[in-house]
Formats: structure tokens, C-alpha cells, sequence
């Protein structure tokens, strides 16, 4: 069979069971495709558009490359460095040159075998460990009456406690101060009750005044987790457990408590590594018997000159920190946090 005018006389029908002749010219395996309806070749990739010519050997054109990277990446950086990773440098340079000269570690040597040191360093230990528990205990409880106490204002609280967390940690010391404090509110009206020279509140500079006050300005560190934690929790399983006849603290051991340890473990490694670097909490309470590793730094550097051995100090401290912050950051992520 042979092609046949098309009806107008525009150009050639393809009949069925035929071969279109190809034309000279045309481009491989598109013959026959001008009179076909209803089919048309899939436009694959670095397939030329109709009626412009492919180029020759090569694919969809390219966008230019934009600038590399590693380039953006340059300033951050450099601001790092200047800002934190040169300071700290420093400090470590300074460990290790004695300004009364000597060796190297001479310095380290020296704090090591400070009585002072270690007793510094067994005061910052305790002093995070107990804050850190106390925050715990006290996180979590407040954490329940918030979530699952219904009473007037309990969303008020929990925003109150977002604002609490930007507070600085010397205006809660003076605000103890102002309650317990030697002239304070507490030992005011002792005196105007009793008659006495002078009140029974004197603990706040001693260790005890330092762990509470590091107890009620970290505790919102837990809370907060807490607060995200239970805002997740199916509360049909409450249900059905009271349903069944458990008691609170049963509920409360076998269904909020499992789901409250992954944030109850992150708000606790966080604030064991804010306990440990804490300075104006234990200036401002005023406890001169109570030295940290962070007031040993400023008694070094500050009233005794001795810039090696605060350097010491700091690494010390430093070193420390970063350790429970990867702890930390392991914690979180395990918390999905």
C-alpha cells in the first residue's frame, strides 16, 4: 500500500499495515510521525525542543557554578577564632609559662598540690551533684502539679517560668538576701517578735544558702523539659490506669515517670554543667568559706596576681565543663531533645 492524499490536501495520511518511506533528512525514528494523531516521542533527557536542533555530544546546558562551600564557611569561623578560640589559646599559653620562670608544668604542679585546689574542687563537685538533685526533685514535682493539677493560673505559671529562665542568677541571690539575709525579712521580724539582738537565719553564707539558691534559680531548667514532656503524653493511659483502680503514685511511678526520664536526664545534665561554672551566685551570697573552681580562678587572677595558676584553674574547668556538656549533648539527643 502506498500513502494516499489526505483529505484537504495536507500532505499524507499513514494508512494501518504500511511503512511510511523516510524522507531524507528527517531525524532516526521519526518517520512516518507527521500524520500520526494521538502519538508523539517522549521528550527524554537532553532531548532537543521541537523545531531547534539538538547540540551536538553534549547534554542539558550546565548552571554555572556558585561559589564554593568551604567560602561561606571562612567567616563564622574566623569570628570563632577571634572571639573565643584566641582568648583560649592564650590561656593555655599563660599555663604554661611560669611568670617566676621554671618548667613548663611547673605551674600544674603546683595547683595540683594546693590544698586549695582540692578543696575547691570537692566543693564544686558536691555543691553541682546536690543542686542538680534538689532540681530534680523539686522540677519534677512542681512539672506534676502544673501538667495534671487543674487550679486557676496554671498557664500563667508555666509562661512565668519561660520569662524566670532569662533572669540573671544575682537577682535571686539578693532576693534571698532580702528574705534571709542577716538584716533580712525573716531575721527582722524574729527580732520584733522575740526581742532579740539578732535572728536564727544565718545560713545563706554557708554552703547550705549557696545549694538553695542554686536549687530555686535552676529548677526552671527542669521544669521546662518536663512541661514538653508531659504536653506528649496520652492521657487515655492515665485514664485507664485510675480506671483500673491505681492509686496516683502508682500512676505516677509506672506511666508518667518512664516518660518523664529522657527530659528529666537532659534538664539534669544541663544544670550539673551550669552548677559547675557558676560564679555570681556564690559571690553575692556572700559565703567567704565556700570556694569553687570559679572563685579560686578570680582569687588567683584577682587578689593574688598569679595568672599561671588561674589559667590552671580555668583549664581545669574548662576541661570539665566541656566533658558533662557531651554528656549532655548525648543525653539530649537520645531525649530528642
Amino acid at each position: 500500500m502506498a500513502d494516499v492524499p489526505s483529505p484537504g490536501g495536507r500532505g499524507t495520511a499513514h494508512i494501518p499495515g504500511t511503512r511510511t518511506p523516510e524522507h531524507p533528512g528527517a531525524a532516526p525514528g521519526r518517520a512516518g510521525t507527521a500524520g500520526t494523531a494521538g502519538h508523539r516521542p517522549a521528550a527524554g533527557p537532553g532531548t532537543a525542543p521541537s523545531g531547534s536542533a539538538a547540540p551536538q555530544g553534549t547534554g542539558a546546558p550546565r548552571a554555572p557554578r556558585g561559589v564554593p562551600g568551604w567560602l561561606w564557611s571562612l567567616p563564622p569561623v574566623a569570628a570563632l577564632a577571634l572571639v573565643f578560640l584566641y582568648p583560649l589559646a592564650l590561656v593555655v599559653q599563660q599555663s604554661f609559662s611560669p611568670e617566676n620562670g621554671g618548667g613548663a608544668f611547673d605551674a600544674y604542679a603546683s595547683v595540683f598540690r594546693s590544698h586549695s585546689f582540692r578543696e575547691a574542687l570537692g566543693t564544686t563537685v558536691w555543691l553541682a551533684a546536690g543542686a542538680t538533685v534538689g532540681c530534680l526533685v523539686l522540677g519534677f514535682v512542681l512539672a506534676l502539679i502544673i501538667a495534671f493539677v487543674p487550679f486557676p493560673g496554671a498557664k500563667a505559671v508555666a509562661k512565668f517560668i519561660d520569662v524566670f529562665l532569662s533572669f540573671p542568677s544575682f537577682l535571686i541571690t539578693l532576693a534571698l538576701l532580702f528574705i534571709y539575709g542577716t538584716v533580712g525579712m525573716a531575721n527582722g521580724l524574729w527580732t520584733d517578735v522575740s526581742g532579740g539582738a539578732e535572728g536564727p537565719f544565718h545560713f545563706l553564707t554557708t554552703p547550705w544558702g549557696v545549694l538553695l539558691a542554686e536549687i530555686t534559680y535552676f529548677t526552671p531548667f527542669v521544669v521546662r523539659p518536663l512541661l514538653a514532656a508531659f504536653s506528649q503524653l496520652d492521657t487515655a493511659q492515665l485514664e485507664v490506669a485510675s480506671s483500673l483502680g491505681a492509686k496516683p503514685a502508682r500512676i505516677i511511678r509506672r506511666v508518667i515517670l518512664p516518660e518523664a526520664l529522657p527530659a528529666l536526664a537532659a534538664g539534669g545534665s544541663l544544670v550539673l554543667v551550669m552548677c559547675l561554672n557558676e560564679f555570681g551566685i556564690v559571690l553575692f551570697t556572700g559565703a567567704k568559706d565556700v570556694t569553687t573552681l570559679p572563685m579560686l580562678v578570680y582569687g588567683k587572677a584577682i587578689l593574688e596576681s598569679d595568672y599561671s595558676a588561674a589559667c590552671v584553674v580555668a583549664i581545669v574547668n574548662i576541661a570539665i565543663s566541656v566533658g558533662l556538656f557531651g554528656l549532655y549533648r548525648v543525653v539530649s539527643k537520645r531525649a530528642g531533645a
